[in-house]
Parts: C-alpha cells; structure tokens; sequence
C-alpha cells in the first residue's frame, strides 16, 4: 500500500519531468534532399536523351503483332475505348467522359504514331502508359488499333478470291 502512495505521490513530479525533454517535432529544423545542391541526383549532360525521347521505329506488321496488340488493347484500352474501339468502354458507361471514337476521320488520318505517342505521352484525359505498357507493346497496340480502324469500313471488294470464296 505504501508503494502504490509513494508511485502516487512522485508521478506529479516526474511527469513534467519526463514530458519536458520531449520536443515539439513539427517545429524542428529540416532538410529535404531537393533543398540541398549537394545533396540528389546530378545534372544530366546536354547531349543526351531521354529514354523517353528517344525515336523508336516501328516493327513490320505481322499476324503475330496484330495478335500481341489485340491482346494488350483488351487489357489496357477497351476499359474506355471498348473492344471496337468506338470510345464507349465500361468506365464510360460509369460516368466517365467518353474518348474519341477511333473510327472518326481525324483518328483514322492519323499517322500509326500519334497512337504510340498519345500512350506514351498521354493526350486530354488519358494519362501517359509509358511505365504500364513496354514500347515494343505500344506498337503492337497502335497497330491493333489500325487494323481495327480498318476493319470498321472494310468491303467485299477489299477481300482477295480467296478469302471471297470462304465467305457464307
């Protein structure tokens, strides 16, 4: 009993003891690494280029390409543009606001590397998918995109005999 009115009768004076070497934190002085010259990543040379940047060609249309791009359009583009790619998506019919329909002229006009550039860079609402899709899968997507583009106003006569007599 005479412990617990000894710890009673000191805990008044400890504690101020013990609260007056804590410090107000949000006051202290601070450095962040940007605030220091001496303290970050260097300063790139002028004659280099971003990795970003940099020109990369595109690879030879193939069946095979055409197929990795419509495989990667379904993961990472029919969620707005849709599998047609006419910019009715399921984020659309959530309420978003509704990319531009591939199948419109200026879209359709458009070099097979604004595709690439507009999912590097991103372009309006679209935000960049440089570090979500590898370069070599952005060209096979923009050429997906192509190939739908055209398979919207495909005709009979655009078909070879061939694939004319495997019509029903």
């Amino acid at each position: 009993m005479r412990r617990l009115i000894l710890r009673a009768a000191l805990l008044p004076v400890l504690l101020p003891v013990l609260l007056g070497g804590c410090d107000d934190m949000i006051h202290q002085d601070k450095k962040t690494a940007y605030a220091d010259s001496r303290v970050g990543p260097g300063k790139t040379p002028a004659d280099t280029v971003d990795f970003h940047s940099r020109r990369v060609t595109p690879p030879p249309v193939t069946l095979a390409l055409l197929e990795r791009g419509q495989q990667r359009f379904r993961i990472y583009c029919t969620p707005c543009h849709s599998e047609l790619g006419d910019g009715h998506g399921m984020i659309v019919q959530r309420g978003f606001p509704a990319p531009p329909s591939y199948h419109i002229a200026r879209l359709r006009d458009a070099p097979v590397e604004h595709f690439y550039d507009v999912m590097t860079n991103g372009y309006g609402a679209m935000y960049s998918f440089a570090y979500r899709v590898q370069p070599p899968d952005r060209w096979a997507i923009a050429a997906y995109i192509r190939a739908l583009q055209r398979s919207q106003d495909a005709t009979v006569a655009d078909l070879t005999p061939e694939q004319r007599t495997a019509l029903p």
